[in-house]
């Protein structure tokens, strides 16, 4: 069963598509059918920026259980890292040392 329920955020980051790098501006996560994965449903994250297009669109498709992981993933490599190390305020801090 759909949920119909999708979680939209504004985020700051690149995602690569069929030409390249592009910048994103938001993501959504919601629970549908796949367009591509062999199951029934799967928890979808879309990574996109609007403003550029439908090309600008970076698509997930992943079981529960893989999502779940993918969080638990995140969370431990932010707890391993630096507080604020991969933060918005820290943009060009590498390339400018």
């Amino acid at each position: 069963m759909c949920t119909y329920l999708t979680e939209k955020i504004a985020i700051q980051g690149s995602g690569k598509g069929a030409r390249g790098y592009f910048s994103l501006s938001e993501a959504m996560v919601y629970i549908d059918h796949p367009q591509h994965a062999p199951y029934e449903h799967t928890v979808n994250i879309d990574f996109l920026n609007p403003a550029q297009g439908p090309s600008a669109r970076v698509a997930v498709e992943l079981t529960e259980e893989a999502a779940l992981a993918l969080i638990d993933a995140v969370r431990t490599a932010l707890d391993a890292a630096p507080p604020g190390l991969a933060s918005a305020g820290n943009a060009g801090a590498e390339n400018a040392a």
